[in-house]
């Protein structure tokens, strides 16, 4: 079966991408979905109660995103060079992306800020990134924070102006180079809504990379590699999400992040058990879902790895025709953009 790229194109007029967070998070829209009939509705992101029932089980990541992108200047010429970290390897070495990467060779050494952090290339990674060993005296999760800006995605090209505005209110355990943002519209009241409802919030952890921005690049499908992420299930997650389905409630993921931590972490029968690692689970139409009855998530680029799953749950063609009644009726589109359900 060859399942082609431009099979999930569509036209999306640029001024349609959300640039800022809104003023109140759970006041976004929501267009509901039917994933049987392809159906759709139009909602406020504060009606998502109405769509679920006692026994359902909501699922969400509590990844953080940590403030990734630092600026740094070369210690011999005074250039500005961006690092974004990737991955901590190490003790202080981290795998980054360095722009420009001709500024950034082995044994450079680079100071931010006022100097309470610096930083030699200690080695040359795969796709050109670098290996980078930092130097500091302190706390480092504090110097990140005061000399880090959050690394937005590049179709974001407004500044943010508070940095938990791109962190989910449940945020925990920090890892992401970008937010999982189907979690954006949620509050904590709407959360404990939710759970007086009778329905069980479970967290999961996938740390989000920035893989998730790269282009498919190839026309088939079939040949795109996929990026690979850590993801932590905990016994706690497993038996929630185990004891739902025993009694027949619906498993509803925020997020494909947590859709992808789920059908990465269960058996063929969708029984989960406690499970943490690396995942590169790529999920297209065609694909049998384990785990999974429903997903709330954002609206996703063209031709994008995320909106292949969206379709590989509800369909491809019911995806487009939601997509274009939400381009039509002018939603906000991507992470700071409005909400769907798919039920």
């Amino acid at each position: 079966m060859e399942l082609k790229k431009s099979d999930f194109y569509f036209d999306l007029p640029p001024e349609l991408i959300a640039q800022d967070p809104l003023e109140d998070r759970s006041s976004s829209r929501l267009l509901h979905l039917d994933k049987e009939t392809g159906e759709f509705s139009h909602h406020i992101f504060k009606d998502v109660p109405g769509f679920l029932k006692p026994g359902d089980c909501l699922v969400l990541n509590n990844t953080k995103v940590i403030p990734a992108r630092l600026f740094g200047t070369k210690e011999e010429t005074g250039a500005v060079v961006e690092f974004l970290l990737l991955k901590r390897l190490e003790g202080d070495v981290w795998e980054t992306l360095v722009k420009p990467g001709k500024k950034a060779r082995e044994g450079m050494r680079f100071t931010f800020g006022d100097g309470a952090l610096k930083a030699e290339i200690v080695g040359i990674a795969e796709e050109g990134k670098r290996l980078v060993h930092f130097e500091y005296e302190g706390i480092w999760e504090e110097i990140l924070d005061r000399l880090g800006e959050m690394p937005l995605p590049p179709y974001i090209t407004h500044k943010l102006q508070d940095k938990n505005r791109y962190q989910t209110v449940y945020a925990r355990y920090e890892g992401s180079a970008a937010a999982p943002t189907a979690g954006l519209h949620f509050t904590n009241e709407l959360l404990d809504e939710i759970r007086e409802m009778g329905v069980d919030v479970v967290f999961v952890t996938l740390h989000v990379g920035l893989g998730t921005f790269r282009p498919v690049k190839e026309e088939n499908v079939l040949n795109h590699h996929m990026h690979s992420e850590y993801y932590e299930v905990s016994k706690e997650a497993a038996d929630a999400i185990n004891a739902c389905k025993e009694r027949g409630g619906r498993v509803i993921c925020v997020g494909t992040t947590s859709c992808r931590t789920l059908e990465s972490a269960s058996d063929e029968n969708g029984y989960m058990s406690a499970k943490c690692g690396n995942t590169e689970i790529f999920i297209y139409p065609g694909y049998r879902f384990k785990v999974l009855d429903g997903l709330i998530t954002n609206f996703h680029l063209p031709e994008s790895t995320l909106i292949m799953l969206v379709s590989a749950l509800a369909g491809r063609e019911h995806v487009l025709a939601a997509y274009e009644e939400a381009i039509k009726e002018k939603y906000r589109f991507f992470s700071f953009g409005d909400a769907m359900i798919i039920l």
